[in-house]
């Protein structure tokens, strides 16, 4: 496996920039290049579902994306200490039918010593919106790394 700079314990610094890679990676929409950032035998709860290990979860990723089209995501900085961060997230998708949504949520993470993510808890809720109500269009132009996002 190899090693995921930056390596805890993390300060404010090093944290935001986990937040930024992991926001940045998964906006690729690449199921195989984002399992590389989780430990081979990394655990998730994701909503009401478990998954364990990097094939689970390219598989996951994989049907979460084919779903979930045109999938942008926001994540921003909640809390760091040690070799752990949380944060919370936005993003914005639609189904097959054209149904926007809203996703919210937040996640925690915990980290090797080698900075590759081991664990990963997160609670989502999703919201329909119109077409209209967009507000996240692709990955975060670099200028806007580190803004806060509204909440609504």
């Amino acid at each position: 496996m190899a090693p995921r700079p930056p390596f805890p314990p993390f300060d404010e610094n090093t944290a935001l920039q986990k937040v930024q890679a992991a926001e940045d990676a998964w906006n690729t929409r690449d199921p195989e290049k984002v399992s590389l950032a989780y430990t081979e035998d990394s655990v998730w709860r994701n909503r009401d579902q478990h998954v364990v290990g990097r094939a689970q979860i390219v598989g996951f990723l994989s049907a979460k994306w084919a779903r979930e089209l045109d999938y942008a995501l926001r994540k921003e900085l909640w809390g760091f200490r040690g070799n752990r961060i949380a944060v919370r997230f936005q993003y914005e998708s639609h189904d097959a039918s054209g149904q926007w949504f809203r996703s919210y949520g937040n996640e925690l993470w915990e980290f090797s010593d080698e900075g590759l993510m081991r664990r990963r808890e997160a609670s989502i809720n999703d919201r329909p919106i119109a077409e209209s109500e967009r507000r996240i269009f692709g990955p975060r132009p670099e200028s806007e790394h580190g803004l806060e996002f509204p909440v609504f």
